[in-house]
């Protein structure tokens, strides 16, 4: 038996986009389902199939839109055998269909679609088993599956920068890493944010800076943990601990496990880095492309790569692990463990004074 693919959030956006596509182009399917534990792509295409197959004089009569928490699978099915009013298709739209009741009995209907209704199951949370006869039943019924997959950190950088393009603007590095560091993984808050921008930023504007980011969104462009470790990778103490007392005043916004998390990902990267230069040394091995570095280090554009190459001077592995061993201990410490009565302020500076110390 063939084992199936995983899907990752890049292949979610992939089929995100070719589906988008095929409905643009009139190549509709008669089911779709849309699974998976992202909600932000879930959400879009159930719009798009909202707004593209009918007209607006259509849906008046021909769109319907169910919750799942209120219906059963009887419902639905009676919904989509129902002819279309004075059009060739009518949209069946049903939201939330994980709290759907008896959601697998859904397969009597996905076994014979109507040619006439576009069936769109928006399924939260997590997928729908593949072994079961409803998912099975929807592919050999050439229907549509989007399997939506959370990113990864370090994916979330290379798609906001290709999300941003797609609206006719870009983005300058430094301003892509505070507004990932401010807003983390959350592409449907990322995404309400950076329209919100778009929305505030002066005409012909084609170019998003850290000014953009800090006037309209509110985050410091000059403290933040993106320079912080910036100050780190210089040796830049004075500046290092500037930004650590700006955290200690604004603690809601600059919370030490994020920066923790940040600073560990940053020692782990120039350890890489090192590594891949002991290797060159020592194994003669080719030391690897700025592209394939960047790979390795999962930066979104070789911009970043110039400080990791300063950084691994500075830093050799010897002090690398010794960096990571402290991380891993003021983690635990600002859990309550040994922490000496420090608030996360203080551990904060105390850990980058050791920094230095190493």
């Amino acid at each position: 038996m063939a084992k199936s693919i995983k899907v990752g959030f890049k292949e979610s956006v992939a089929s995100y986009h070719s589906i988008v596509q095929d409905i643009r182009a009139r190549k509709i399917a008669p089911i779709y389902l849309l699974m998976g534990d992202e909600e932000f792509f879930i959400d879009k295409l159930s719009d798009v199939l909202a707004v593209e197959v009918l007209s607006e004089a259509e849906r008046a009569f021909n769109q319907i839109v169910a919750y799942g928490k209120d219906s059963d699978s009887g419902d639905i099915i009676n919904f989509a055998r129902q002819m279309p009013m004075m059009g060739r298709y009518q949209v069946v739209i049903v939201k939330e269909a994980q709290q759907l009741k008896k959601i697998d009995q859904l397969a009597l209907y996905t076994k014979s679609p109507s040619k006439t209704t576009i069936l769109v199951l928006c399924h939260k949370q997590k997928s729908v088993d593949k072994r079961g006869q409803l998912y099975k039943s929807i592919v050999a019924g050439k229907g549509v599956v989007l399997e939506s997959v959370k990113p990864r950190d370090y994916e979330i950088s290379s798609w906001l920068d290709t999300f941003i393009k797609n609206k006719g603007c870009s983005i300058a590095p430094k301003a892509l890493s505070m507004i990932v560091e401010h807003l983390g993984a959350d592409i449907t808050k990322i995404s309400n944010e950076v329209d919100k921008l778009l929305i505030c930023l002066p005409k012909d504007t084609k170019l998003i800076s850290a000014d953009h980011i800090e006037q309209n969104i509110g985050i410091s462009k000059d403290f933040n943990n993106f320079e912080l470790t910036k100050a780190l990778s210089e040796k830049n103490i004075g500046r290092a601990l500037m930004i650590a007392d700006y955290f200690a005043k604004n603690p809601k916004d600059n919370p030490f496990v994020v920066t923790l998390t940040m600073l560990f990902s940053h020692f782990q990267r120039i350890f890489i880095y090192n590594y891949q230069k002991w290797l060159t040394t020592h194994r003669k091995l080719p030391m690897p492309s700025d592209m394939e570095l960047c790979k390795m280090l999962k930066l979104p554009t070789p911009f970043f790569l110039t400080e990791y190459k300063q950084a691994a001077m500075l830093y050799p592995n010897r002090s690398v692990f010794g960096i990571l061993g402290l991380i891993r201990e003021y983690d635990m410490r600002s859990k309550g463990m040994n922490s000496g009565g420090l608030n996360d302020g203080e551990l904060l500076r105390e850990l980058l004074l050791k920094f230095f110390a190493s």
